[in-house]
């Protein structure tokens, strides 16, 4: 396994949609792209961070990697601790129209952070490196893990998705921002 470069906002495969990945009829996807899934755990890790999109990395194909701290996790339902995933062609539903406002930072823009709303509820799927469809129902930061990096291999950042640019900030500057910035819809 090897820790590889992380692109930053500015680099184009950031802003290129994402290529397919051929699923196997069966016995599971090839070595390389098992490889690809390991050495993008361990940058993931590395970083740190919770979850990567291949083309964080320089490769503009649909395969995401990420986890769910416990201490992240909500613990309701669709938002248990898990141990690194590796999803191949993801895709997400919501589960109704119920939004929630969230700080989100990106590895791929380094030391910000910014207020972008998700969906709390989603349905979503995808394969594993096995070749098997992996469908799982998610919340909270489970659920806003997989629409960020999801959002990766559809090109976009998650600045796109703010709703105010005043809430952007650098990391050590967040602590100016008061409890109520996430109620203030």
């Amino acid at each position: 396994m090897a820790v590889l470069p992380i692109v930053r906002m500015g680099n184009p495969v950031l802003r290129r949609v994402a290529d397919p990945i051929p699923v196997p009829v069966a016995g599971g996807f090839d070595d390389g792209l098992r490889q690809l899934a390991a050495d993008m755990v361990e940058t993931m890790f590395d970083a740190p961070g919770i979850g990567l999109a291949a083309p964080q990395i320089d490769v503009s194909r649909r395969i995401i990697v990420f986890r769910v701290p416990p201490e992240r996790a909500t613990g309701d339902q669709g938002d248990a601790p898990m141990g690194p995933q590796v999803l191949i062609n993801p895709e997400f539903v919501p589960l109704g129209a119920e939004t929630v406002l969230g700080w989100e930072g990106c590895l791929s823009i380094p030391g910000l952070r910014g207020v972008v709303p998700r969906y709390r509820r989603i349905r979503y799927r995808g394969y594993d490196l096995d070749g098997n469809l992996v469908e799982r129902e998610a919340a909270n930061t489970h659920a806003r893990v997989i629409q960020h990096e999801l959002d990766h291999l559809d090109a976009v950042l998650y600045l796109d998705r703010m709703e105010s640019m005043a809430t952007l900030t650098y990391m050590e500057e967040q602590k100016f921002f008061g409890p109520d910035v996430l109620a203030s819809r």
